[in-house]
């Protein structure tokens, strides 16, 4: 059986994971972690990945090939988004990580991880495609530390996909500077991610919404107050708005090391849990739903999925 690594190198985070094909068609995990490594650190202002973060996300990367290696992985496949696809000097990082690791880092376009990120969540959420479901429009987003990606849907069939440069630490580094922020932040913040999302077409009716990436899963490990955390929980679960209001009043009352308490929140995201929450508003609120499902998945299982499934 083909054991292959994926390697999802964010603007926020890198994540791991390894894995195969089961007989039934399903992924199956060997490993599947992330590192909260923060690569777009400063991207906005300076146009460049910063030196210490370089090295971070380096010694992050290298440290994730040794596992894959250790794991039985016959292939590591590395792929960079929107930081990489953005940094003035992404090329002296990719040279970096083949110098170090011996790992060959693809950025892909945005268009390419939505669609990868649609593949993740039909294979982890079957209930989305075939049978009676085949006219359901879904609509899908993963928002990560430097964009959110869209794709919108009906069955197996992708209708619409779009990358739009705005996430997480755009955010954060742009409003959120005082601690604990004031509300008029908050409010000048949603503003600017409404005004956004609208310039960028995302609008429409739908009958279901996925959300996917670190700052969905965080926030429903918060919502169920999960000290360790546990994906098959998550899986499928729910956040309604009034849970996703109900956390940005509690973030935005909080100091970042006050967040950091929170059960069910990764210390590293305390600083920006608050804007990805603000960012889930929106959305919600632009595509008329008052719920969303949430989806474990991400990009580097629907990167396996898709190779896997041809071999």
């Amino acid at each position: 059986m083909s054991t292959k690594a994926i390697i999802d190198v964010g603007s926020n985070s890198i994540k791991l994971f390894v894995g195969n094909m089961a007989p039934d068609g399903t992924l199956q995990t060997i490993c599947d972690e992330n590192d909260i490594a923060r690569l777009g650190e400063g991207l906005r202002e300076t146009g460049t990945i910063g030196r210490e973060a370089m090295v971070r996300n380096c010694e992050a990367i290298a440290r994730f090939a040794d596992k894959a290696r250790a794991n039985g992985a016959g292939e590591i496949v590395c792929v960079g988004t929107m930081a990489l696809r953005n940094a003035k000097n992404a090329d002296a990082f990719v040279a970096m990580v083949r110098e170090e690791s011996g790992v060959d880092i693809t950025v892909i376009s945005g268009e390419e991880e939505a669609r990868l990120s649609y593949i993740a969540v039909l294979s982890g959420l079957p209930f989305l495609k075939g049978g009676n479901t085949a006219s359901h429009k879904v609509a899908i987003f993963d928002t990560g530390g430097g964009s959110t990606e869209f794709v919108f849907g009906e069955g197996n069939t992708v209708s619409k996909r779009f990358s739009v440069d705005l996430g997480a630490i755009r955010i954060t580094e742009k409003y959120f500077n005082s601690d604990p922020v004031s509300q008029e932040d908050i409010h000048a913040a949603i503003a600017e991610i409404d005004s956004t999302f609208s310039e960028n077409g995302v609008a429409g009716n739908i009958a279901q919404l996925v959300g996917m990436g670190g700052t969905v899963t965080s926030m429903g490990a918060v919502k169920h107050k999960m000290a360790t955390y546990d994906a098959d929980i998550i899986q499928g679960s729910t956040l309604t708005l009034a849970d996703v209001n109900e956390q940005i009043a509690a973030y935005g009352a909080k100091t970042i090391e006050e967040r950091k308490n929170i059960i069910g929140l990764q210390p590293k995201r305390a600083d920006v849990i608050l804007a990805g929450a603000c960012i889930l508003k929106v959305i919600m609120s632009r595509l008329g739903v008052d719920k969303l499902t949430i989806s474990d998945r991400g990009l580097r299982h629907g990167m396996a999925f898709d190779i896997l499934s041809r071999q």
